[in-house]
């Protein structure tokens, strides 16, 4: 590096912190992955923990090269983790080439990862319907606006699409054709909580047929 490159006000590499907040241990967990999820997102929400439904959305796009970005949880049941987007981003051509995806919440407040892997379906269009109904209208016309993850002239052209779109469009925009959800459907949950001296609790899920079995990964 160039004695006049920029430089960091902190090196990097002398930044530490010791998780002893919490412990996790196999019996003490849900024997189902889903009811230790919901209980962690919960406490996640009682803790006031910043945008606790935000999750890393990984995916692979046709060449197999990842992407990963931060989109919100917006349903969880035994089914499985609900999404929604536009099918014709960059996310969404990667889920019609591999339909699998891995999704990572980290709740930093309580010291708490989770990673979820599985394959993803879309949700039915009355789902997405009726989600797509309940967002603010702005975000209804948003949906219709963006031709997300192309290319576009600048902010200006979409401030004029979008409300161009919204006189169109009025009080009721319908669901545009090209955006919906998608549903992660899990095969593998990971547990993680901090712990001293890096010594990191790691409880797995893994499902063989209907059945779940648990195990402790090393830090």
């Amino acid at each position: 590096m160039s004695d006049d490159a920029p430089r960091l006000p902190t090196r990097l590499d002398e930044l530490r912190k010791e998780y002893t907040r919490e412990t996790l241990d196999e019996g003490d967990v849900d024997p189902d992955p889903f009811m230790q999820f919901g209980k962690w997102m919960e406490e996640a929400i009682l803790a006031k923990a910043l945008e606790p439904t935000a999750m890393t959305l990984s995916t692979l796009d046709a060449r197999g090269r990842p992407s990963g970005r931060i989109v919100l949880l917006k349903g969880a049941d035994p089914r499985g983790f609900v999404f929604f987007t536009n099918y014709e981003s960059r996310k969404g051509r990667d889920l019609d080439a591999h339909p699998v995806a891995g999704l990572t919440f980290l709740w930093k407040e309580l010291e708490r990862q989770v990673r979820i892997e599985g394959r993803v379906e879309k949700v039915s269009a009355a789902e997405s319907d009726a989600y797509y109904a309940t967002r603010p209208l702005g975000s209804r016309v948003g949906a219709w606006a963006s031709p997300q993850s192309q290319a576009i002239a600048g902010r200006q052209w979409l401030e004029k699409r979008w409300e161009e779109l919204g006189r169109q469009y009025g009080g009721e925009p319908p669901r545009p054709p090209h955006w919906g959800g998608y549903r992660v459907l899990p095969d593998h949950f990971e547990f993680w909580q901090g712990r001293a001296s890096r010594l990191h609790d790691r409880i797995v899920y893994d499902r063989t047929g209907d059945a779940w079995t648990i195990s402790r990964l090393a830090p």
